[in-house]
């Protein structure tokens, strides 16, 4: 009887420059989330009571291919409103806080130098209440000329600072403006280590009102390891972008109720400031339903 050889016990893993294996691996990983997917319908399926009615079947049907989380189907199935299972807070700035200062943290890539600059022009230069913005993005290359470039078209403040205690004292030079918005690098996975100190301050004052901005294109598993990646910012909303390129937004739910944080905004494209939605249950539940996403332009001014 032969002896199995090390190589056998413990195979090499594929390398994508070997012919084949590229499409090998791109083969198993859509099988994989085949198998998850079926593996989410089926557990919904099991979940939703065989009293209900068939009207009400379909819905259920409709959120379980929306992604929304079996267990909140099931809770809608059994007579609950969708609304009343997340909230949402299109406020800028915290209750107790004299001004608002808003800080926007997330990963690479997801549109936070963009929809800061929109809430710096929706909320500061639309109501002609004193905006400034702070940026403490200096990981990217000629981010900080872009955010000055566009701050001074658009008539505001803005301050590149590259240390914490930078920013900490920016924030007491600007106590007399009513909006601060501060821009924060992108921190991947890899990068969290280099933001630890970013992170203690913003979360050391309460007064930062501190949204998430997540993609609702992204996939609902890499959803839920970027937000508890970055609970130690501390975020207090969570905000999505990327609304036009994604079609299927039960996680926007799920993330909500999970991490018992409200959804603050949507984007729905580039354009400044057009393409920012205050968030509403009646928006968010019309995109789980597959319908359009009710735009309300007069319901952006609360602070």
């Amino acid at each position: 009887m032969h002896a199995l050889s090390a190589d056998r016990l413990n195979p090499r893993p594929l390398s994508p420059d070997q012919p084949g294996n590229l499409q090998l691996s791109n083969d198993v990983a859509d099988l994989k989330r085949e198998i998850e997917r079926l593996v989410q319908s089926l557990r919904g399926t099991r979940m939703v009571p065989a009293e209900v009615a068939p009207e009400q079947q379909a819905v259920c049907s409709r959120l379980l291919d929306a992604e929304l989380d079996p267990d909140l189907v099931e809770r809608v199935a059994r007579g609950a409103s969708l609304e009343d299972l997340f909230e949402v807070d299109p406020t800028l700035g915290c209750p107790a806080a004299s001004r608002a200062i808003v800080a926007l943290v997330g990963p690479p890539g997801t549109g936070k130098t963009t929809t800061l600059v929109k809430l710096a022009v929706r909320y500061g230069l639309v109501s002609r209440r004193p905006a400034h913005i702070l940026s403490s993005d200096v990981f990217r290359i000629a981010a900080a000329d872009q955010l000055r470039s566009l701050a001074a078209i658009l008539g505001v403040g803005c301050t590149v600072v590259e240390t914490p205690l930078a920013l900490a004292q920016a924030l007491e030079e600007h106590r007399a403006k009513d909006f601060v918005f501060i821009d924060t690098p992108g921190l991947g996975r890899r990068d969290m280590e280099d933001g630890a100190d970013l992170a203690h301050l913003i979360a050391s004052h309460p007064e930062i009102d501190v949204h998430l901005v997540l993609p609702a294109s992204m996939k609902p598993a890499d959803l839920r390891e970027v937000i508890d990646r970055y609970q130690p910012f501390r975020p207090s909303k969570l905000l999505f972008t990327r609304i036009d390129e994604s079609s299927s937004f039960g996680a926007l739910i799920n993330e909500s109720v999970r991490c018992a944080l409200p959804i603050s905004f949507l984007t729905t494209g580039q354009q400044i400031p057009d393409d920012l939605e205050p968030a509403t249950k009646g928006g968010v539940c019309a995109l789980v339903y597959g319908k359009t996403l009710i735009r309300s332009r007069s319901a952006g001014a609360a602070v």
